[in-house]
């Protein structure tokens, strides 16, 4: 299920997403932001490894993040919500 999200928020085409995902922590964290975003980035490219994670602008803070495609538990896209049951307690 975490692939068929992450391919979901992979192929967002830039909207807004909301995405609920599990930290290297072990905390669970909300992230509202857009993919594609290049205005911030040094050299205007990124440089995360996408085989294993999703670079994110959160929109919140004005920063990049990288959510892990194994760790995301749930994910809204324009008002459609998608929920891996693996992770509900």
């Amino acid at each position: 299920m975490s692939n068929f999200l992450a391919n979901a928020l992979q192929n967002s085409n830039g909207k807004f997403v909301t995405v609920s995902f599990i930290k290297n922590n072990g905390n669970k964290r909300i992230l509202n932001g857009r993919l594609g975003v290049v205005k911030h980035l040094k050299g205007g490219k990124s440089t995360v490894d996408t085989a294993n994670y999703i670079n994110i602008y959160d929109i919140k803070t004005g920063g990049y993040r990288n959510v892990s495609r194994d760790s995301i538990v749930a994910l809204a896209i324009e008002g459609v919500n998608v929920v891996n049951k693996q992770h509900i307690a």
